[in-house]
């Protein structure tokens, strides 16, 4: 399988996962355009999309999608709550719902070759997912918006080969910034996100031998920078294991592709 995230931050949010036979999008939070020219970019298109899941409400996961949908008729994927908030924010009534089909965490099914497993999460959106995509035994895990893990969120991540896991926010940077007091409280909450120590402590106990590829996304513009984000979670990999180049650790890119990872 590849991945590669076409743009990950708190201001748009979309991944692409390709099997031989199969290609996904995580999430629509980027303009058409730019989803267009990303999948271009790496050789794909996007009228050979097999579907999109969809994570969750939040307009930097949703708010592409209507124009986009309304030029590629692609299948959507996402929980009942999600796809009744993509079908409010459709307007001018342009997609096509027929392309809706709801699904349930805990609830595996199978898109072409790719089986996928959504599971809940606890972040402020009704019906609030997270996935991972198998194809044989090559498991990509995509967790975003997590605002806590626990055991059931560690045991649906285990054993991935890739981990795209959030790394949201430097405590100090929000405490610090210019968010009013019940953002910042919302964020630091079990319904926010995950800070960057909280993403190490969450890696470090996903890691094992079939780790190849660990993505740190959804970085924050106004409480982060990747090399902060970076150097805090290879720090406390460090710590454990000493070299960690064999992880391949590495930060997704706001505004740009990541590099194209195959397992």
């Amino acid at each position: 399988m590849k991945f590669c995230s076409l743009a990950s931050g708190s201001s748009g949010n979309c991944e692409y996962v390709k099997s031989e036979t199969t290609g996904l999008l995580i999430d629509g939070g980027i303009s058409t355009k730019r989803i267009v020219g990303g999948l271009e970019s790496i050789d794909e298109q996007a009228e050979n999309l097999d579907g999109i899941l969809v994570t969750h409400e939040h307009s930097d996961h949703i708010k592409g999608l209507e124009v986009f949908l309304s030029k590629y008729h692609v299948p959507v994927y996402a929980t009942a709550p999600t796809l009744d908030a993509i079908a409010r924010n459709d307007k001018k009534h342009r997609i096509d719902y027929s392309l809706f089909n709801p699904i349930k965490a805990d609830k595996g099914f199978l898109i072409g070759d790719i089986e996928v497993m959504p599971f809940a999460t606890s972040h402020d959106a009704p019906g609030s997912v997270c996935f991972t995509l198998q194809n044989g035994k090559n498991k990509i895990g995509i967790a975003t918006d997590l605002g806590i893990y626990d055991t059931y969120i560690r045991t649906k991540l285990e054993n991935s080969n890739i981990l795209f896991i959030e790394a949201n926010y430097d405590v100090s940077m929000l405490q610090a910034g210019p968010y009013p007091f019940y953002l910042k409280k919302r964020i630091l909450s079990d319904i926010g996100h995950l800070s960057n120590d909280m993403s190490a402590k969450l890696i470090l106990q996903l890691l094992c031998r079939e780790v190849k590829h660990i993505f740190l996304g959804h970085l924050s513009k106004e409480n982060n920078y990747p090399e902060l984000a970076y150097e805090t979670v290879k720090y406390e990999l460090s710590k454990e294991y000493g070299d960690i180049s064999r992880f391949r650790l590495k930060t997704a890119d706001r505004d740009n592709l990541s590099c194209i990872t195959e397992i």
